[in-house]
C-alpha cells in the first residue's frame, strides 16, 4: 500500500487529497527534482503543509533547532507511547529489540549504509561525542583541527580530545563571503601548512549560518594526507537529498528529529566498515576484542516510542521526496534572499551557489556584529513583525540571526520576512 493510501486511511487527508500526490502537481517540474514535483507547486505544497499542525502565535522561521513531527508521525508516536507505556518492562524487555532489528535495518537503507555500519542515539550529539570521545588515532605532538561554524559541543569535545592526547588545536575561521573553490582552497592550504594534523572535524550544514561544506572534496584531500575527519552531518541530513556515501568519511553523526521529522531523540552514528577499531567503545562497555558499533554508544534507557515511531517518520519522508524537499527549502530561501541580496545594509552570510547552501541562511546588518546587535534584530523581529527567528553566536566575523524555513512554511512567509526587512533597515 502505498503512503498517500496509508495517509488517507489515517484520516491524515481529506477525500479529495487522497489522490496520489503527483496529480496535484500544476506546474511544469524542472528536471533536477524527482519525482516531479516543482518547488513552487503550492497546490502540492499546501497539501504536504496541511499535514502540520502548526502554532498561529507567530511566524515561525526558528525550525533549525529541531523539526516539527508531520501528523501522521506525531499520530504514530501518541500510538507507540500508550503501547509501551501500557505493556511496560514487559515490552521494553521481551519485544522492543525484534521490533527494532526492521527499523534499523530501515534507517541503514535509507542512508545507503550497511547494518554493521550504524546505531541509532539519542541525536547527532550523542553520536558525535561517541565518535570524538572514543577516536584513538591521535599520538603526542599530533594536532586536531576546526572551524568557527562548527557545533559548539563539539569544539570543546575537540579540545578535550587533544588535552587528553597531549595534541594541539588548530583552529579555522572561514572566510566570508568564500565560494565553492575557494573553499576548497582554504581547507588545501590548511592541511598543507598544519601537517602535524590527525584528525579533521568538518560542518557539512553549518547551524550557524547555514553555509554547505564541500565535504567529499575536503575528505578526500584529508585522506591523502593521513588525515581522519568526523563530519557532523546534524542538519544536513533531510535538508539535503544524499546518502552517506556521497559524503565519502568514514565517521558520521546524524539528527532523525530534525529534518528527517523524526520524534525528538533520535539520531544516527555512522562508522565505514573497517574503520571500527579507530574509535574506542563506550567507557560503559567491555565488549571482547574489538565489539560491534552498538558497543560505541551506551545511552540507558531509551524513549521505546521515539524509535518505534521511525518508519513513520521515514514514510513521510519518502512519500514528499528527498529531492523535492531539498528543492522547495532551497526555493523558500531563495525568495527572501533574491528580495534582499542587493540592500548593501545587510548581510547575507551562504552564497546563492546552490552547492553551498540549503534552507538555513543567516544574515546581520551591516556594522552590527556584536550579541547585542542580534539579540535586538531577533526581538524586532518577533515584537514588531510577528517573525520568530534565533541569533548565533560563535562566526569569526560577528554574531547573526539564523533563518530557517520548513515544509509548513509558505511564500508568503518568505516575503513577510523581506517586508519585515526592509522597514527595520529604514532605520539603519
Amino acid at each position: 500500500m502505498d503512503m498517500t493510501r496509508r495517509l488517507a486511511m489515517k484520516g491524515a487527508l481529506t477525500a479529495a487529497s487522497a489522490l496520489p500526490l503527483s496529480a496535484c502537481a500544476t506546474g511544469t517540474p524542472p528536471s533536477s527534482v524527482s519525482g516531479g514535483i516543482a518547488p513552487d507547486d503550492e497546490a502540492y505544497w499546501s497539501r504536504i503543509a496541511a499535514q502540520y499542525d502548526v502554532t498561529d502565535e507567530v511566524t515561525n522561521l526558528e525550525n533549525a533547532y529541531w523539526g516539527l513531527m508531520s501528523r501522521p508521525v506525531l499520530d504514530a508516536y501518541i500510538r507507540n507511547t500508550e503501547r509501551v507505556n501500557r505493556e511496560n518492562s514487559f515490552y521494553a524487555r521481551r519485544k522492543y529489540n525484534a521490533d527494532m532489528v526492521p527499523i534499523h535495518a530501515r534507517v541503514a537503507s535509507l542512508l545507503g549504509a550497511s547494518t554493521d555500519e550504524i546505531v541509532l542515539t539519542r541525536g547527532a550529539t550523542e553520536a558525535l561525542q561517541g565518535l570524538i570521545g572514543g577516536y584513538r588515532g591521535l599520538k603526542p605532538g599530533d594536532a586536531v583541527m576546526y572551524a568557527d561554524l562548527d557545533y559548539d559541543s563539539m569544539l570543546t569535545a575537540m579540545d578535550t580530545l587533544a588535552e587528553r592526547n597531549a595534541c594541539s588545536v588548530v583552529r579555522l575561521a572561514i572566510p566570508e563571503p568564500v565560494t565553492h573553490d575557494e573553499l576548497v582552497v582554504f581547507y588545501a592550504d590548511a592541511l598543507a601548512a598544519n601537517p602535524q594534523v590527525r584528525l579533521l572535524l568538518l560542518t557539512h550544514v553549518s547551524h550557524r549560518t547555514g553555509l554547505v561544506m564541500p565535504i567529499r572534496e575536503i575528505v578526500a584531500m584529508a585522506r591523502e594526507q593521513g588525515v581522519d575527519c568526523i563530519v557532523d552531518a546534524a542538519h544536513s541530513w533531510g535538508q539535503l537529498d544524499f546518502t552517506v556515501d556521497d559524503l565519502g568519511a568514514d565517521f558520521v553523526g546524524f539528527n532523525m528529529h530534525k529534518w528527517i521529522g523524526a520524534p525528538l531523540g533520535v539520531g544516527i552514528m555512522y562508522i565505514r566498515k573497517g574503520r571500527l577499531e579507530s574509535i574506542a567503545p563506550n567507557i560503559s562497555e567491555r565488549p571482547e576484542g574489538i565489539g560491534t558499533i552498538f558497543n560505541r554508544v551506551h545511552t540507558g534507557t531509551t524513549n521505546f516510542a521515539a524509535s518505534l515511531s521511525v518508519p513513520d517518520a521515514i514514510d513521510f519522508h519518502e512519500m514528499v521526496g528527498p529531492a523535492n524537499k531539498a528543492a522547495r527549502f532551497a526555493y523558500l530561501r531563495n525568495l527572501w534572499v533574491a528580495e534582499m541580496r542587493s540592500d548593501p545594509r545587510l548581510e547575507i552570510l551562504t552564497p546563492d551557489d546552490p552547492r553551498m547552501h540549503a534552507g538555513i541562511t543567516s544574515i546581520r546588518i551591516k556594522g552590527r556584529t556584536s550579541l547585542e546587535d542580534n539579540l535586538a534584530l531577533v526581538k524586532t523581529l518577533l515584537d514588531d513583525h510577528g517573525i520568530f527567528t534565533v541569533h548565533r553566536t560563535g562566526v569569526a566575523k560577528g554574531c547573526c540571526v539564523r533563518v530557517t524555513p520548513s515544509l509548513y512554511n509558505t511564500p508568503q512567509d518568505s516575503l513577510k520576512l523581506v517586508a519585515a526587512l526592509k522597514t527595520i533597515l529604514q532605520t539603519v
